[in-house]
Protein backbone atom coordinates (compact mmCIF):
# COMPACT_ATOMS: atom_id res chain seq x y z
CA UNK A 1 0.00 0.00 0.00
CA UNK A 2 1.43 3.37 -1.03
CA UNK A 3 2.02 6.00 1.63
CA UNK A 4 -0.02 9.12 0.90
CA UNK A 5 1.53 12.57 1.13
CA UNK A 6 1.32 14.15 4.56
CA UNK A 7 2.55 16.97 6.78
CA UNK A 8 3.32 16.36 10.45
CA UNK A 9 3.87 19.22 12.92
CA UNK A 10 4.62 18.14 16.49
CA UNK A 11 3.02 20.21 19.24
CA UNK A 12 5.11 21.31 22.24
CA UNK A 13 4.03 19.84 25.55
CA UNK A 14 5.70 18.05 28.45
CA UNK A 15 4.13 14.79 29.62
CA UNK A 16 4.89 13.18 32.97
CA UNK A 17 3.34 9.71 33.24
CA UNK A 18 3.81 7.98 36.59
CA UNK A 19 1.90 6.75 39.60
CA UNK A 20 2.19 9.49 42.19
CA UNK A 21 3.26 12.17 39.69
CA UNK A 22 0.93 14.66 41.41
CA UNK A 23 3.63 15.00 44.07
CA UNK A 24 5.83 16.69 41.44
CA UNK A 25 3.35 19.55 40.93
CA UNK A 26 5.33 22.27 42.73
CA UNK A 27 8.47 21.42 40.77
CA UNK A 28 6.56 21.55 37.48
CA UNK A 29 5.13 24.98 38.35
CA UNK A 30 8.64 26.25 39.07
CA UNK A 31 9.90 24.75 35.80
CA UNK A 32 7.45 27.02 33.96
CA UNK A 33 8.89 30.02 35.74
CA UNK A 34 5.62 30.54 37.61
CA UNK A 35 5.25 31.40 41.28
CA UNK A 36 1.51 31.71 41.88
CA UNK A 37 -0.79 28.97 40.57
CA UNK A 38 -4.59 29.07 40.63
CA UNK A 39 -6.10 25.58 40.97
CA UNK A 40 -9.22 24.97 38.88
CA UNK A 41 -11.86 22.28 39.45
CA UNK A 42 -15.57 21.51 39.47
CA UNK A 43 -17.46 21.72 42.78
CA UNK A 44 -17.45 17.91 42.92
CA UNK A 45 -13.63 17.70 42.75
CA UNK A 46 -12.86 20.26 45.41
CA UNK A 47 -11.09 17.65 47.55
CA UNK A 48 -8.59 16.76 44.82
CA UNK A 49 -8.07 20.45 44.09
CA UNK A 50 -7.36 21.04 47.76
CA UNK A 51 -4.76 18.27 47.66
CA UNK A 52 -3.06 20.00 44.74
CA UNK A 53 -3.26 23.38 46.46
CA UNK A 54 -1.70 21.95 49.62
CA UNK A 55 1.18 20.50 47.59
CA UNK A 56 1.81 23.95 46.12
CA UNK A 57 1.97 25.56 49.55
CA UNK A 58 2.88 29.26 49.28
CA UNK A 59 2.74 29.04 45.49
CA UNK A 60 -1.01 28.39 45.57
CA UNK A 61 -3.22 31.31 44.59
CA UNK A 62 -6.22 29.40 45.91
CA UNK A 63 -8.96 27.34 44.28
CA UNK A 64 -11.62 28.29 41.75
CA UNK A 65 -14.22 25.50 41.79
CA UNK A 66 -16.72 26.87 39.26
CA UNK A 67 -15.88 24.73 36.22
CA UNK A 68 -18.98 23.56 34.33
CA UNK A 69 -19.75 21.26 31.42
CA UNK A 70 -19.41 22.83 27.93
CA UNK A 71 -17.66 25.93 29.45
CA UNK A 72 -20.42 28.58 29.51
CA UNK A 73 -18.94 31.92 28.49
CA UNK A 74 -20.25 33.52 31.69
CA UNK A 75 -18.21 31.10 33.81
CA UNK A 76 -15.13 31.68 31.67
CA UNK A 77 -15.39 35.45 32.21
CA UNK A 78 -15.74 35.10 35.98
CA UNK A 79 -12.76 32.74 36.11
CA UNK A 80 -10.58 35.11 34.06
CA UNK A 81 -11.37 38.00 36.38
CA UNK A 82 -10.72 35.84 39.44
CA UNK A 83 -7.33 34.74 38.09
CA UNK A 84 -6.40 38.37 37.52
CA UNK A 85 -7.65 39.42 40.97
CA UNK A 86 -5.52 36.84 42.82
CA UNK A 87 -2.43 37.57 40.73
CA UNK A 88 -2.15 34.09 39.22
CA UNK A 89 0.67 33.52 36.75
CA UNK A 90 -0.24 29.88 36.10
CA UNK A 91 -3.36 27.71 36.13
CA UNK A 92 -3.49 24.13 37.39
CA UNK A 93 -6.53 22.33 35.98
CA UNK A 94 -7.29 19.13 37.88
CA UNK A 95 -10.24 17.09 36.65
CA UNK A 96 -11.86 16.20 33.35
CA UNK A 97 -12.68 18.00 30.14
CA UNK A 98 -14.85 20.65 31.83
CA UNK A 99 -12.06 21.83 34.12
CA UNK A 100 -9.33 21.66 31.50
CA UNK A 101 -11.67 23.48 29.12
CA UNK A 102 -12.04 26.26 31.67
CA UNK A 103 -8.27 26.53 31.92
CA UNK A 104 -8.11 26.92 28.16
CA UNK A 105 -10.78 29.63 28.23
CA UNK A 106 -8.67 31.58 30.73
CA UNK A 107 -5.52 31.09 28.64
CA UNK A 108 -7.24 32.39 25.50
CA UNK A 109 -7.11 35.97 26.73
CA UNK A 110 -4.59 35.97 29.55
CA UNK A 111 -1.88 33.69 28.09
CA UNK A 112 -1.55 31.99 31.48
CA UNK A 113 0.34 28.70 31.10
CA UNK A 114 -1.71 25.63 32.04
CA UNK A 115 -0.64 22.52 33.89
CA UNK A 116 -3.27 19.85 33.30
CA UNK A 117 -3.84 16.98 35.71
CA UNK A 118 -6.50 14.78 34.10
CA UNK A 119 -8.60 12.54 36.33
CA UNK A 120 -10.79 11.22 33.50
CA UNK A 121 -10.02 9.82 30.06
CA UNK A 122 -11.31 12.69 27.90
CA UNK A 123 -7.93 13.65 26.37
CA UNK A 124 -8.55 17.40 26.19
CA UNK A 125 -5.25 18.02 27.94
CA UNK A 126 -3.29 17.05 24.81
CA UNK A 127 -5.05 19.41 22.43
CA UNK A 128 -5.04 23.08 21.41
CA UNK A 129 -8.79 22.78 20.91
CA UNK A 130 -11.10 24.97 22.96
CA UNK A 131 -14.88 25.11 23.24
CA UNK A 132 -17.10 27.81 24.73
CA UNK A 133 -20.90 27.79 24.88
CA UNK A 134 -22.71 31.07 24.32
CA UNK A 135 -26.43 31.65 23.70
CA UNK A 136 -27.11 27.92 23.39
CA UNK A 137 -24.41 27.24 20.81
CA UNK A 138 -21.02 25.65 21.41
CA UNK A 139 -18.22 27.29 19.46
CA UNK A 140 -14.95 25.44 19.04
CA UNK A 141 -11.59 26.35 17.61
CA UNK A 142 -7.85 25.69 17.69
CA UNK A 143 -5.28 27.99 19.23
CA UNK A 144 -1.82 26.91 20.34
CA UNK A 145 -2.07 29.33 23.29
CA UNK A 146 -4.53 27.02 25.05
CA UNK A 147 -2.43 23.85 24.80
CA UNK A 148 -1.34 22.88 28.33
CA UNK A 149 2.41 23.33 28.79
CA UNK A 150 2.66 20.32 31.10
CA UNK A 151 0.45 17.29 31.67
CA UNK A 152 0.75 15.12 34.77
CA UNK A 153 -0.75 11.68 34.20
CA UNK A 154 -1.15 10.02 37.60
CA UNK A 155 -3.13 6.74 37.46
CA UNK A 156 -3.73 7.01 41.20
CA UNK A 157 -6.05 9.97 40.63
CA UNK A 158 -8.47 8.01 38.44
CA UNK A 159 -9.05 5.20 40.96
CA UNK A 160 -11.99 7.06 42.46
CA UNK A 161 -13.58 7.70 39.08
CA UNK A 162 -16.88 5.76 39.10
CA UNK A 163 -17.09 2.90 36.62
CA UNK A 164 -19.89 4.54 34.64
CA UNK A 165 -17.92 7.75 34.16
CA UNK A 166 -14.75 5.79 33.40
CA UNK A 167 -16.54 3.96 30.61
CA UNK A 168 -18.10 6.97 28.86
CA UNK A 169 -14.93 9.00 29.31
CA UNK A 170 -12.90 6.22 27.73
CA UNK A 171 -15.35 5.81 24.85
CA UNK A 172 -15.08 9.55 24.28
CA UNK A 173 -11.31 9.18 23.94
CA UNK A 174 -11.70 6.25 21.54
CA UNK A 175 -13.83 8.52 19.35
CA UNK A 176 -10.91 10.94 18.98
CA UNK A 177 -8.64 8.20 17.68
CA UNK A 178 -11.30 6.64 15.46
CA UNK A 179 -11.92 9.89 13.61
CA UNK A 180 -8.19 10.56 13.48
CA UNK A 181 -7.76 7.41 11.40
CA UNK A 182 -9.80 8.90 8.54
CA UNK A 183 -8.91 12.56 9.09
CA UNK A 184 -8.30 14.66 5.98
CA UNK A 185 -4.98 15.83 7.42
CA UNK A 186 -4.01 12.50 8.96
CA UNK A 187 -0.51 11.06 8.87
CA UNK A 188 1.19 7.71 9.61
CA UNK A 189 2.40 8.77 13.07
CA UNK A 190 -1.07 9.74 14.25
CA UNK A 191 -2.58 6.61 12.73
CA UNK A 192 -0.19 4.42 14.72
CA UNK A 193 -1.03 6.32 17.90
CA UNK A 194 -4.75 6.11 17.16
CA UNK A 195 -4.80 2.36 16.68
CA UNK A 196 -2.68 1.75 19.78
CA UNK A 197 -4.81 4.18 21.80
CA UNK A 198 -8.04 2.39 20.87
CA UNK A 199 -6.49 -0.97 21.73
CA UNK A 200 -5.21 0.25 25.10
CA UNK A 201 -8.50 1.85 26.11
CA UNK A 202 -10.62 -1.10 25.05
CA UNK A 203 -8.38 -3.43 27.05
CA UNK A 204 -8.17 -1.12 30.05
CA UNK A 205 -11.91 -0.44 30.19
CA UNK A 206 -12.67 -4.15 30.18
CA UNK A 207 -10.17 -4.55 33.01
CA UNK A 208 -11.68 -1.91 35.29
CA UNK A 209 -15.17 -3.23 34.54
CA UNK A 210 -14.03 -6.44 36.23
CA UNK A 211 -12.11 -4.68 39.01
CA UNK A 212 -12.45 -0.90 39.35
CA UNK A 213 -9.32 -0.69 41.52
CA UNK A 214 -7.09 -2.59 39.06
CA UNK A 215 -4.15 -0.18 38.75
CA UNK A 216 -2.73 -1.88 35.69
CA UNK A 217 -6.06 -1.42 33.91
CA UNK A 218 -6.27 2.20 35.09
CA UNK A 219 -2.75 2.82 33.78
CA UNK A 220 -3.67 1.20 30.45
CA UNK A 221 -6.67 3.53 30.17
CA UNK A 222 -4.62 6.62 30.96
CA UNK A 223 -1.96 5.55 28.45
CA UNK A 224 -4.66 5.16 25.83
CA UNK A 225 -6.05 8.55 26.79
CA UNK A 226 -2.70 10.20 26.14
CA UNK A 227 -2.47 8.59 22.70
CA UNK A 228 -6.05 9.35 21.68
CA UNK A 229 -5.83 12.91 23.00
CA UNK A 230 -2.63 13.45 21.04
CA UNK A 231 -4.43 12.38 17.88
CA UNK A 232 -7.25 14.83 18.58
CA UNK A 233 -4.69 17.57 19.08
CA UNK A 234 -2.83 16.98 15.82
CA UNK A 235 -5.47 16.24 13.18
CA UNK A 236 -8.96 17.38 12.31
CA UNK A 237 -12.17 15.67 13.33
CA UNK A 238 -15.30 15.00 11.28
CA UNK A 239 -18.98 14.05 11.55
CA UNK A 240 -18.86 12.40 14.97
CA UNK A 241 -17.42 15.42 16.75
CA UNK A 242 -19.63 17.88 14.88
CA UNK A 243 -22.76 16.00 15.94
CA UNK A 244 -21.61 15.78 19.55
CA UNK A 245 -20.90 19.51 19.71
CA UNK A 246 -24.37 20.23 18.34
CA UNK A 247 -26.09 17.86 20.75
CA UNK A 248 -24.08 19.07 23.72
CA UNK A 249 -24.06 22.78 23.05
CA UNK A 250 -27.59 23.20 21.71
CA UNK A 251 -29.45 20.57 23.74
CA UNK A 252 -27.25 20.43 26.86
CA UNK A 253 -26.63 16.69 26.68
CA UNK A 254 -23.79 15.31 28.83
CA UNK A 255 -20.54 15.39 26.87
CA UNK A 256 -18.98 11.94 27.37
CA UNK A 257 -22.29 10.06 27.24
CA UNK A 258 -23.17 11.77 23.97
CA UNK A 259 -19.84 10.78 22.42
CA UNK A 260 -20.34 7.20 23.58
CA UNK A 261 -23.77 6.93 21.99
CA UNK A 262 -22.98 8.69 18.71
CA UNK A 263 -19.66 6.96 17.95
CA UNK A 264 -20.95 3.62 16.57
CA UNK A 265 -23.51 5.38 14.38
CA UNK A 266 -21.02 7.90 13.00
CA UNK A 267 -18.64 5.05 12.18
CA UNK A 268 -21.42 3.19 10.39
CA UNK A 269 -22.24 6.33 8.39
CA UNK A 270 -18.61 6.67 7.25
CA UNK A 271 -17.81 2.97 6.87
CA UNK A 272 -18.09 2.77 3.08
CA UNK A 273 -16.03 5.94 2.57
CA UNK A 274 -13.11 4.99 4.85
CA UNK A 275 -12.67 1.20 4.63
CA UNK A 276 -8.98 1.09 5.64
CA UNK A 277 -9.61 3.19 8.73
CA UNK A 278 -12.53 0.95 9.69
CA UNK A 279 -10.32 -2.12 9.39
CA UNK A 280 -7.79 -0.61 11.79
CA UNK A 281 -10.49 0.42 14.27
CA UNK A 282 -12.04 -3.04 14.14
CA UNK A 283 -8.64 -4.67 14.66
CA UNK A 284 -7.92 -2.47 17.68
CA UNK A 285 -11.31 -3.34 19.16
CA UNK A 286 -10.89 -7.04 18.38
CA UNK A 287 -14.12 -7.03 16.36
CA UNK A 288 -15.16 -7.88 12.77
CA UNK A 289 -16.52 -4.39 12.08
CA UNK A 290 -15.70 -0.99 13.57
CA UNK A 291 -19.21 0.37 14.15
CA UNK A 292 -20.64 -2.81 15.57
CA UNK A 293 -17.49 -3.35 17.64
CA UNK A 294 -17.78 0.08 19.23
CA UNK A 295 -21.46 -0.48 19.96
CA UNK A 296 -20.87 -3.91 21.48
CA UNK A 297 -17.98 -2.65 23.64
CA UNK A 298 -20.10 0.17 25.06
CA UNK A 299 -22.98 -2.19 25.72
CA UNK A 300 -20.71 -4.79 27.35
CA UNK A 301 -19.40 -2.07 29.66
CA UNK A 302 -22.89 -0.93 30.66
CA UNK A 303 -22.78 2.49 29.00
CA UNK A 304 -25.94 4.39 27.99
CA UNK A 305 -26.82 3.35 24.45
CA UNK A 306 -29.56 5.78 23.37
CA UNK A 307 -29.91 9.55 23.20
CA UNK A 308 -33.37 9.23 24.72
CA UNK A 309 -31.75 7.81 27.86
CA UNK A 310 -29.74 11.00 28.43
CA UNK A 311 -32.48 13.57 27.87
CA UNK A 312 -32.77 14.05 24.10
CA UNK A 313 -36.35 14.63 22.93
CA UNK A 314 -37.39 12.89 19.73
CA UNK A 315 -39.04 16.13 18.61
CA UNK A 316 -35.62 17.85 18.65
CA UNK A 317 -33.92 15.44 16.25
CA UNK A 318 -34.90 17.41 13.15
CA UNK A 319 -33.50 20.61 14.63
CA UNK A 320 -30.26 18.81 15.52
CA UNK A 321 -30.00 17.55 11.96
CA UNK A 322 -30.66 21.03 10.57
CA UNK A 323 -27.94 22.61 12.73
CA UNK A 324 -25.47 19.86 11.80
CA UNK A 325 -26.11 20.42 8.09
CA UNK A 326 -25.89 24.21 8.33
CA UNK A 327 -22.12 24.61 8.61
CA UNK A 328 -19.86 23.04 6.02
CA UNK A 329 -17.09 20.77 7.35
CA UNK A 330 -15.05 17.96 5.89
CA UNK A 331 -16.19 14.35 6.29
CA UNK A 332 -15.07 11.29 4.31
CA UNK A 333 -18.67 10.76 3.22
CA UNK A 334 -20.66 13.80 2.07
CA UNK A 335 -23.40 14.91 4.43
CA UNK A 336 -26.76 13.66 3.26
CA UNK A 337 -29.77 14.97 5.17
CA UNK A 338 -31.88 11.81 4.92
CA UNK A 339 -29.00 9.55 5.96
CA UNK A 340 -27.98 11.93 8.76
CA UNK A 341 -31.53 11.97 10.08
CA UNK A 342 -31.47 8.17 10.01
CA UNK A 343 -28.24 8.20 12.02
CA UNK A 344 -29.80 10.44 14.65
CA UNK A 345 -32.95 8.35 14.87
CA UNK A 346 -30.92 5.16 15.33
CA UNK A 347 -28.82 6.86 18.01
CA UNK A 348 -31.94 8.20 19.73
CA UNK A 349 -33.49 4.73 19.84
CA UNK A 350 -30.25 2.93 20.71
CA UNK A 351 -30.43 0.53 17.77
CA UNK A 352 -27.34 -1.50 16.90
CA UNK A 353 -25.77 -0.05 13.74
CA UNK A 354 -25.15 -2.07 10.62
CA UNK A 355 -22.29 -0.53 8.68
CA UNK A 356 -22.96 -2.78 5.68
CA UNK A 357 -26.47 -1.42 5.06
CA UNK A 358 -26.03 2.36 5.36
Amino acid sequence: MAIRDFIFTAQPSRVVFAKGSLSQLAEEVKALGARRALVLCTPQQRAQAQQASDLLGEMSAGIFDGAQMHVPIEVARVAREHAKAVGADCAVAIGGGSTIGLGKAIAMESALPIIAIPTTYAGSEMTPIYGITEAGAKKTGRDIRVLPKTVLYDPNLSVGLPLGMSVVSGMNAIAHAAEGLYAKDGNPVMSLMAEEGIRALALGLKGIAQNASDMDARSECLYGTWLCGSVLGHVGMSLHHKLCHVLGGSFNLPHAETHTIILPHALAYNASAAPQAMQRIAKALGAPHAAEGAFDLAKQLGAPMALREIGMKEADLEQACKISMSNAYWNPRPLEEVALMGLLRNAWAGDRPNSLSI
